[in-house]
């Protein structure tokens, strides 16, 4: 027979620890309304490790009134060590808050549809990436107890809290500095992948603005992130008659750059290139790969705008315009 090993308790670390249950909650719920010593807390934590205790989070939230949990739908779209980063650091500053932090896979759904489903596991509050939520979805969410909805994309949706992603920034950028180093026939990458074209359209129309009035021309390039898409835009570029491009960002930058030095292009002396996101790969490229740097905001700022949010749902809405943008100037242009 099978022996089921018993669950501990609350009631078995406060034996072990020689504290009272209301102190173990105290501690384990890192509760700053009561003071705690710092031995008495040390001696709780040991106690609860040692017995492979874990509060039990829907318990918690029975007695708080609400969840703690703050759900985080996955990109329905391809996202870079860049942005990997940011939810890294965001998830990290939500636990240091005491929120539990879910990411929800949602393949298939979309928008409003995709709300319901987020909706059934009741979160306190739902950091929305990319565009595609609508005010109905907004109003399944908050009906089923979310006290807070942020977004995180290049608009903003009535009635959610709203991290403005600035991305025709990047695209000015990019634009801007290939002028200024001489070139007047530029490309633009669109990237083929499902999804991208929320964040490559607005590059493409900050580097149109960034060229407005001047003898420059630019030219879209439609590339899959594939080794044959790029070897066969390569094989096209003689024939293009262009001097200069920005690759939509530094994966792009680096697929284009090996394709074109592979058809005998001399980089940046035939085609200056230039990316985005500065990541560290495009340092050791030869020639060194240029690059548009982006701050994206920080994940202990959106934490705390999320925990403000929670603590008043009925305040006013925070609006935020983010994504810094400057040119790091390497070999490649």
């Amino acid at each position: 027979m099978v022996q089921i090993p018993n669950t501990p308790t609350s009631a078995d670390v406060a034996r072990l620890a020689g504290v009272s249950r209301a102190t173990v909650s105290y501690v384990l719920n890192n509760t700053s309304a009561v003071r705690i010593s710092a031995a008495t807390r040390r001696r709780v934590h040991e106690a609860a490790r040692e017995l492979g205790y874990v509060p039990h989070a829907a318990a918690r939230s029975l007695r708080a009134g609400r969840s703690r949990m703050v759900l985080m739908p996955a990109p329905a779209i391809p996202v870079g060590p860049l942005y990997s980063r940011f939810l890294n650091e965001l998830q990290w500053a939500l636990g240091r808050l005491d929120y539990t932090v879910v990411q929800y896979g949602s393949v298939g759904l979309e928008g409003d549809e995709a709300a319901r489903a987020w909706a059934e596991l009741r979160p306190v509050a739902v950091l929305v990436p990319g565009a595609g939520l609508g005010p109905q979805g907004v109003a399944v969410l908050k009906r089923s107890g979310a006290r807070a909805v942020v977004t995180l994309g290049p608009g903003r949706v009535e009635g959610t809290h709203a991290l403005l992603m600035d991305h025709d920034a990047v695209g000015h950028c990019a634009g801007a500095h290939l002028y200024a180093r001489g070139r007047r026939r530029i490309g633009v990458v669109l990237p083929g992948e499902p999804g991208l074209e929320v964040y490559s359209r607005p590059r493409l129309a900050g580097v149109r603005e960034a060229l407005r009035g001047t003898d420059a021309t630019v030219t879209e390039l439609p590339l899959a992130y594939t080794e044959e898409a790029a070897a066969e835009l390569a094989a096209r570029w003689t024939g293009s008659g262009l001097d200069a491009v920005f690759a939509y960002n530094d994966e792009y930058a680096m697929l284009l750059m090996r394709a074109l030095q592979d058809e005998g292009v001399r980089i940046p002396e035939d085609v200056a290139v230039i990316g985005a996101d500065d990541l560290v790969l495009g340092r050791l490229l030869r020639p060194r790969l240029s690059t548009v740097h982006i701050e994206l905001p920080s994940g202990q700022d959106l934490a705390e705008l999320v925990d403000r949010a929670v603590r008043d749902p009925g305040g006013e809405p925070e609006v935020h315009t983010v994504l810094g943008a400057s040119v790091i100037r390497r070999e490649s242009s």
